[in-house]
């Protein structure tokens, strides 16, 4: 029995060996027919050329070769099908799906049952959808180039990464640029999406019903939103950037238990943060910086704890309407506010005097617009000094017991400051005109 077990193992370790390097030229037909006579394991090399798709691949095979070698689909279809378990395809370029998006054309599909596949160094160029994860578990989705289509209407094109129900999936130090969301991650669990660069889409990272996953270090410039984390459970959303994106930085709607921070939003976005109907999550040492709104928070969300914040220049820091006090404090430490006029004389780090970041004309003018014609009026003006003289007067909302004296910093490099101006000044008023994020419908 013991003899049988080696000789079986040793077969498996000697696998590979087996594996046959062949080299495959351009044209038509040609790797299709190469897939069609390989082996389980073989390696096909991709010279510089085109080569004819729509191909699929439905053994375990490593397709390879440089960014001149061009699997083209003509329009037909997904470009390259993964059928099959432990495939890569890496350092090609594939271009040309169709764009059907019923069907969901892509430049890469990963179908189920295709686990352990690696798509690596490729351009994934001019697809309806670039790499979809379509059922297959523990993929890898790494270093890739993936531009999407540039159609009129965002709605109308399709995502660079889509995930779907693939478990352990992991999206690492790609660039993904055009198309509607950078990744849109959908009834799946455990993935790690972190280190890639989204310009120019709709959402950067789009979650939908995604639980026990993580967002990291991703860099979004210059998209209309740029992490919404939505109907997910134990969602880690840290050290992300969202830089000159337009409507919103981070939004968690029906999100619950995630833990969100690190993450930098700045720029000039509608709202830096939008929490709604989202529970029991822990938001902390995050920099919101410069928004119309710092953060929207509304009142169904429950039991979250916000501390370490920093609120800085936003034009209305926090936008709560609410009948109740909402203690933003956790164990003695609050937030930094650029707006609250503290004084720390016992040198703690703590300022002395609490901060409610809203008054009672605030309410008012959320909840009539048309209010905001008496803003400097000075009947407003006396409500106001009146209301900070006597703090019993304020009604509920936000309360910061220990706000503090100095904020959180988040370097920001050249490169995506560079890229962060470029976003802004291309900025126009029309760029909201076929989107709303808060048209549930839409997403």
């Amino acid at each position: 029995m013991m003899r049988s077990l080696l000789f079986v193992l040793s077969l498996l370790v000697a696998l590979p060996l087996w594996a046959a390097q062949v080299s495959v030229p351009a044209g038509q037909g040609t790797l299709a027919k190469a897939i069609a006579g390989a082996n389980p394991g073989d390696v096909l090399t991709l010279s510089a050329g085109v080569y004819a798709g729509p191909v699929t691949i439905d053994r375990p095979l490593t397709i390879t070769g440089t960014h001149d070698a061009i699997i083209d689909g003509t329009g037909q279809g997904t470009v390259v099908t993964i059928d099959a378990p432990d495939v890569s395809v890496t350092g090609v370029t594939v271009t040309g799906s169709g764009l059907d998006s019923q069907n969901l054309d892509a430049g890469i599909k990963i179908l189920k049952k295709a686990d352990r596949a690696l798509v690596e160094n490729n351009r994934v160029l001019g697809n309806l959808h670039g790499v979809d994860v379509h059922g297959g578990h523990d993929a890898q989705v790494r270093g890739n180039v993936i531009e999407g289509t540039q159609q009129f209407r965002m709605n109308d094109r399709g995502n660079g990464i889509y995930v779907w129900n693939s478990p352990g999936t992991l999206v690492e130090g790609n660039t993904v640029r055009w198309g509607r969301d950078g990744i849109f991650s959908n009834t799946s669990r455990k993935g790690t999406y972190r280190n890639n660069l989204f310009r120019d889409l709709r959402f950067a990272v789009h979650y939908m019903y995604t639980n026990d996953s993580e967002v990291s270090g991703n860099v979004s410039i210059g998209n209309h939103l740029g992490y919404a984390i939505m109907f997910s459970n134990k969602v880690v959303l840290k050290n992300n950037l969202s830089l000159s994106d337009i409507s919103h930085g981070v939004m968690l709607n029906y999100a619950n238990n995630a833990d969100v921070s690190g993450n930098l939003v700045r720029g000039g976005a509608d709202r830096c943060t939008f929490i709604y109907n989202a529970h029991k999550n822990l938001i902390y040492d995050n920099r919101f910086e410069g928004c119309n709104i710092g953060i929207h928070f509304t009142a169904g969300s429950e039991r979250n704890v916000l501390t370490g914040n920093a609120f800085i220049g936003n034009r209305t820091q926090v936008k709560y309407v609410g009948t109740r006090d909402i203690e933003w404090s956790f164990e003695g430490r609050g937030n930094y506010w650029s707006d609250h006029p503290g004084f720390d004389l016992g040198g703690d780090g703590i300022a002395d005097s609490p901060f409610r970041p809203n008054d009672l004309m605030d309410h008012i003018l959320w909840s009539q617009p048309a209010a905001s014609l008496l803003t400097g009026a000075p009947a407003v003006q006396l409500i106001r000094w009146a209301q900070s003289s006597f703090p019993a007067t304020l009604p509920g909302g936000v309360v910061d017991s220990a706000p503090l004296m100095a904020a959180p910093t988040i370097t920001v490099s050249p490169e995506y400051t560079a890229m962060e101006a470029d976003a802004a000044a291309r900025r126009k008023e029309s760029d909201l005109d076929d989107f709303d994020a808060n048209d549930l419908a839409s997403h």
